[in-house]
């Protein structure tokens, strides 16, 4: 039996020697290696956290002490030492979430795998404590280096900072990158730490300084800590704004060493008020495949093979929607100097990786700061340039009032490209990028796209950045892009009409990569005798004039999309039908208003209703009249 299978929860660590320790540590990663290079998952950033994670718990005594993960992509090994060992089903259905989860475990508080808000959260629970006079309880917070750039982080340290009697410990996880590495100016000052030749010096010892603390080690002790104050000030250079902060500082340390983590955690511990503790990790840590990663080290893999980290693939992968984003803004790029492209730290994986190689100053990195991003685009629109801002949809959320109110309000011309729109699948409800649809189209003077394949992608991306005068978005899921899907004909207000039977029964109106739903829907419905037209809108939002006069002669109207139902793009539709006195019945297919598992995106359609024989099989009893909403009667058929 190894090690590793002995550890049943974070007690059984304490009776663990340090020569058993180091041995865990092995089993761990090799595990790790193992377990996630045949179920796909996030490997690099939990090989570096071994270490880190066996002291916090050797420490801390969780769930007694609170420990709080930002971002949570980082807890496999958390997982590891608090009883869950089967990694057989990570991210699928029935198996574990890929970051925290209170199903799980009790040992799991923030279930969010949005950056940046792990200060906040501890902010909150330590104050709870403290009021309750839960006076021996700790929160623990650890932060990667890339939430830093957050803008949540430096409003929850104020206010850490202003209210400091309590037993809360900060640990920054600084290993230089939060996807890619991390930039900004507090990246800058890490790095000079990172590499600065006394931590190095100070690195190779600090078993033997930890342990050891005599005179000689005591004096290298305090020169190398001092307050936050100090380590604040040298990165911005402006002692004043941060003369007030009062938490202490400890490190840099070694995030490899274990004992000496230990000591300094157990420091943190007993000081009995905030500190931080700044621990420097290596991303992929004893995985050569992952540390020869210069892109992400090893971020997320789908299957790879262990010994190489080569992705098993039975073909060559398919272009995804990413990379086909990519070049069409490059080309675009390339003919008109106004574009400049916006990325929140994930430069590659939303596409703007080509235009960043081709025009290095044309793409602008703010870090895990989807907030500034927004209103910084703004203010590159009204000095005369055109932004892109490319983004996970389920990011945008964080920064809707900066939507509203400094770009739609001040008719700025920027371009949202979201991606990872709809069901994003093993990722779980953080990730699913669901609620775009109906936040979105609230926002006076929006425009929103969702392409249906490669074709309609580029061509609706260059119909997004020729409009000055109001943000336009267009929505892109997760996968490979479809083969094109061509129109029959496309009507004057530029909505694509796929698919027309011979008599006006039923109106499908699709919403980008539903539209193959639709499709499917509709041929089921042929075999039934049952004439279906079926349409993209192309932009879905504001509702197309043509799709009112398509809906006033059919009997029944069905939208397709995979955002919520509630406020989505039927229920626009829905409205504006009523506003033009058409009273054809309309049925929203679409998402529930919940928080969805993780599971594969074909799962969580079916069991949402949204899969082709559901939304057929309702159509069925609608015509029939024994189910709402009831179509219309049906017209005497034209004869043949």
């Amino acid at each position: 039996m190894t090690l590793l299978e002995t550890i049943r929860g974070p007690r059984d660590l304490d009776r663990l020697d340090q020569q058993q320790l180091t041995r865990l540590a092995d089993e761990i990663r090799a595990f790790l290696i193992d377990t996630v290079s045949r179920t796909g998952g996030h490997l690099g950033p939990n090989l570096g956290v071994v270490e880190l994670t066996i002291a916090l718990h050797r420490v801390f005594h969780s769930p007694h002490d609170s420990l709080v993960w930002d971002t949570g992509h980082q807890t496999y090994v958390h997982k590891l030492l608090t009883g869950r060992q089967d990694f057989s089903r990570l991210r699928k259905t029935g198996g574990l979430s890929g970051y925290p989860s209170r199903a799980e475990s009790t040992h799991d508080i923030v279930e969010s795998s949005h950056a940046s808000s792990s200060l906040s959260w501890a902010d909150g629970i330590s104050r709870a404590f403290q009021v309750s006079g839960q006076n021996d309880r700790h929160v623990v917070a650890v932060v990667g280096d890339g939430a830093l750039t957050g803008g949540m982080t430096w409003e929850a340290l104020n206010n850490i900072s202003d209210d400091n009697n309590r037993r809360l410990v900060i640990v920054v996880n600084d290993n230089g990158r939060s996807y890619a590495p991390t930039i900004g100016g507090m990246a800058r000052y890490l790095n000079e730490v990172r590499t600065r030749r006394s931590y190095r010096d100070m690195q190779k010892g600090s078993k033997r300084l930890f342990d050891n603390l005599g005179r000689p080690g005591r004096a290298i002790y305090r020169g190398t800590r001092g307050a936050l104050h100090g380590f604040l000030a040298r990165f911005a250079y402006n002692e004043r704004m941060y003369s007030n902060l009062d938490i202490k500082y400890i490190g840099p340390v070694d995030g490899h060493d274990e004992a000496a983590l230990e000591n300094a955690l157990r420091q943190a511990k007993h000081y009995e008020l905030p500190v931080l503790v700044h621990v420097i990790t290596q991303k992929g840590r004893g995985y050569a495949p992952a540390r020869a990663d210069e892109a992400d080290r090893f971020h997320a893999v789908g299957v790879i093979d262990p010994e190489t980290g080569a992705p098993l693939a039975a073909a060559a992968p398919a272009r995804d929607w990413a990379d086909a984003f990519g070049g069409d803004l490059l080309r675009l790029a390339e003919r008109n100097q106004r574009i400049i492209g916006i990325t929140a730290a994930m430069l590659r994986p939303v596409g703007l990786g080509p235009l960043a190689e081709r025009f290095p100053d044309r793409v602008i990195d703010v870090g895990i700061a989807e907030q500034h991003a927004v209103t910084s685009a703004a203010g590159l629109a009204f000095g005369g340039l055109h932004p892109v801002f490319a983004v996970y949809a389920t990011f945008l959320n964080r920064a809707l009032d900066q939507v509203l109110m400094d770009v739609a309000l001040h008719r700025a011309g920027v371009t949202f490209v979201l991606h990872r729109a709809g069901v994003t699948g093993p990722d779980g409800p953080s990730h699913h990028g669901m609620w775009d649809l109906a936040m979105l189209q609230i926002v006076p003077g929006m425009r929103l796209a969702s392409p249906r394949d490669g074709a309609t992608l580029a061509e609706e991306l260059a119909e997004a950045v020729a409009v000055e005068d109001a943000p336009t978005v267009l929505r892109l899921p997760k996968g490979a892009v479809p083969a094109d899907i061509p129109a029959i004909e496309r009507l004057r207000d530029g909505v694509d009409v796929l698919a027309r039977g011979d008599e006006p029964d039923v109106l499908i109106v699709a919403i980008g990569v539903m539209v193959a739903q639709g499709l499917e829907v509709a041929r089921l419905l042929a075999d039934e005798g049952i004439h279906v037209t079926v349409v993209d809108p192309r932009w879905a939002v504001p509702i197309a004039p043509s799709l009112i006069d398509l809906a006033a002669t059919h009997r029944l109207v069905v939208t397709i999309e995979d955002g919520v139902r509630v406020g989505g793009v039927g229920t626009r539709l829905r409205q504006d039908l009523r506003a033009a006195g058409v009273d054809t019945a309309l049925n929203e297919v679409g998402l529930p208003d919940a928080f969805l598992p993780h599971a594969e995106r074909g799962e969580i359609l079916a069991e949402s209703g949204l899969s082709a024989p559901a939304i057929a099989a309702d159509i069925v009893a609608q015509l029939a009249g024994t189910k709402q909403p009831a179509a219309k009667p049906a017209r005497t058929r034209t004869p043949h």
